[in-house]
């Protein structure tokens, strides 16, 4: 499935609109570090990878920017045990 993702920096949120619903990854900012708070995909949306491309595009944002993550997310948290290729990320 392709969704369009946006980002509201001021908001401190990735999101997309998908098949009427509101999917997001939700963080805020501390010292050059993205704490991933939040992320939340309707039920009957689940199992679509939505997360994890939500995830993956924050994950991408504090690459190119050059930022620490720390996962607060169990979600989040998951996923980089999954994905070795992020851990470098971490603060």
């Amino acid at each position: 499935m392709t969704m369009t993702i946006e980002h509201d920096e001021t908001a401190g949120r990735f999101s997309a609109q998908v098949h009427g619903h509101l999917c997001v990854c939700d963080y805020r900012m501390r010292d050059g570090v993205m704490f991933i708070t939040h992320t939340e995909v309707a039920p009957e949306l689940e199992g679509q990878g939505l997360a994890a491309e939500l995830v993956r595009t924050a994950l991408a944002h504090a690459r190119e920017r050059g930022l620490k993550v720390r996962p607060l997310c169990s979600y989040v948290q998951a996923y980089v045990r999954r994905h070795p290729e992020v851990q470098d990320l971490l603060a």
